[in-house]
């Protein structure tokens, strides 16, 4: 998995004096009045935008401002248009999904049951009924959406819409008036500006030393407003990023190119300055040279992420360790964390968990493997209909958040991570490996059996292991021993017969169908359970 292409820290302006927050709001307001009417007449243009009419709004802008003002503003004005569409594109694709799914069920008969594919009919003509009333009105929304993409149309609202809502909504809120429209007016203020190489200290627009000190360029119209030299205002709070403060110091001394934004939180009454600045592409691993130190495969689920630890050697305490070879040894680890309180909270208790989890892969100079899901269509009502809770379930498992946090703080320990397809880790977790690894010591969950294969799977080694043929025809003699059937032997990817009782928490008994392919039904890509193996020797005792 490829590293984070940036990073963003952020410090809190401390010590303003209210001369200093009176030109912030000036400015910061003047600059949104700017980016306001610029993005206007950026969406009015919709698809017919060229170079011409971006050298027009710029030329506008720097008599208003400044020419590097004018340059922030129409990068950020391009930026906010291109988000809507990518977001206006994924509407599109939601609305599809929806249509379809709902004229599928619609054309099948009452009560029908569906498949592992698809849904299946509705259970009522009453529900039949809504859901066909309901089809009319996604088509319809379908049909202006499309006829917006096909026109350049994009919808933004500066200061985003759910503020814009909620002025509508005060006593819901909890708010008065004058609160609103003070975190309005915070919310619609521009002040961040790209960095540029070469110039002093990175960034010449808004200025930052090694030591701390914020200077501003000031618009032409507020040029009055000026404490130094070159319409210059210096503020009298200075910045010490406590997180990577060494990095961003060695940057702007030699001029490297840093971008800055900002902001006042009106709820905390505090002033914030973000600095941001991009990372060379770090060259990846050789899975090759991955898979032979060993791994550390982690489970994400709603409940509770496990980790388990795959080395030759290390300490066999505390972790579950799996060789080169696929075998788990010792006992499994857990990393666990709740989604609860304020945003920040989860955020928190996110970060700990992966913390951990990666102190402990330093300790063994090991790598991770994780899963690569994506639930952006398996949240869709369409698709589960009244099943609230799977919906809710699915929605609460913070995917992208552990992902983008993992990526960006395994980089900088230097730990690779490698991504491993999803399908059926948990099912055939559960099936071949949860029952040889528990013990009268030890309990091993369909968790910790999911994250033994997404190891194995991660190595390189098949998942399922093989059934043991009779007893008579053991080469043994009625030894207790696993036969590997040879690559040339007829049948050997085949269904193996259905064995009566409990196999997952989620099949019940004698139903548990098993795929006929040992390559996940042939994926494109998913060769680490295709052709020749060889079959190492299995764990049966902790």
């Amino acid at each position: 998995m490829p590293g984070p292409s940036g990073v963003t820290v952020r410090d809190r302006l401390k010590g303003l004096t209210p001369q200093d927050e009176r030109v912030l709001r000036l400015v910061g307001g003047h600059l949104g009045s700017l980016a306001s009417r610029d993005l206007k007449t950026r969406c009015a243009v919709g698809l017919e935008h060229d170079n011409k009419s971006w050298a027009a709004r710029k030329r506008e802008l720097t008599g208003l401002s400044s020419s590097r003002w004018a340059g922030s503003l129409t990068k950020a004005t391009h930026d906010v248009w291109a988000l809507a569409r990518r977001g206006q594109h994924s509407h599109i694709r939601q609305l599809e999904a929806g249509v379809n799914t709902i004229r599928h069920r619609l054309s099948l008969p009452l009560g029908e049951k569906g498949s592992k594919r698809a849904p299946g009919g509705y259970r009522s003509r009453q529900e039949w009924h809504a859901k066909a009333r309901r089809l009319r009105v996604l088509e319809d929304r379908l049909k202006r959406a499309r006829a917006d993409w096909a026109a350049g149309r994009v919808r933004v609202v500066r200061g985003g819409k759910r503020l814009l809502t909620t002025r509508h909504h005060l006593q819901e809120a909890q708010l008065t008036g004058e609160q609103w429209r003070s975190r309005w007016e915070a919310s619609r203020r521009f002040l961040q500006a790209d960095g540029e190489s070469g110039k002093r200290y990175g960034n010449e627009t808004i200025r930052i030393s090694p030591d701390g000190q914020v200077s501003i360029k000031l618009p032409a119209p507020l040029a009055h407003l000026a404490n130094a030299p070159h319409s210059r205002y210096v503020l009298a709070a200075r910045v010490s990023f406590t997180h990577r403060g060494e990095t961003w110091r060695d940057r702007v001394e030699v001029n490297r190119a840093v971008a800055y934004r900002i902001h006042e939180d009106v709820q905390r009454q505090r002033w914030y300055l973000t600095a941001s600045w991009t990372l060379p592409p770090v060259q990846a691993v050789s899975l090759a040279a991955v898979q032979a130190g060993g791994l550390i495969g982690v489970d994400t689920n709603a409940d509770l992420p496990h980790a388990r630890l795959r080395s030759r050697g290390g300490t066999p305490t505390a972790a579950w360790r799996l060789d080169a070879h696929g075998n788990p040894v010792g006992s499994p680890r857990r990393f666990d964390y709740t989604l609860s309180g304020t945003a920040d909270h989860r955020d928190a208790q996110v970060r700990h968990a992966l913390t951990r989890l990666l102190h402990w892969a330093v300790r063994h100079r090991l790598a991770i493997a994780v899963e690569d899901l994506d639930f952006a269509t398996e949240t869709s009502r369409e698709k589960h209909g009244r099943r609230k809770h799977f919906r809710k379930l699915i929605s609460g498992m913070p995917i992208a958040r552990l992902r983008a946090r993992l990526v960006s703080m395994a980089a900088d320990l230097g730990i690779p991570l490698v991504a491993v397809d999803p399908a059926y880790t948990s099912r055939w977790g559960a099936q071949h490996w949860q029952k040889p690894l528990t013990s009268t010591t030890r309990k091993t969950t369909r968790h910790d059996a999911a994250a033994v294969a997404i190891g194995r799977r991660a190595l390189g080694h098949p998942v399922r292991r093989r059934t043991a043929p009779p007893r008579a025809h053991q080469s043994d003699g009625y030894g207790h021993r696993t036969v590997q059937a040879r690559p040339g032997s007829p049948g050997r990817e085949g269904p193996r017969p259905r064995v009566p009782g409990p196999r997952t928490r989620s099949v019940p008994p004698g139903r548990g169908a098993n795929a006929g392919d040992q390559n996940t039904q042939h994926r494109p890509g998913c060769s680490a359970e295709h052709g020749s193996w060889r079959q190492d020797p299995l764990p049966l005792s902790p």
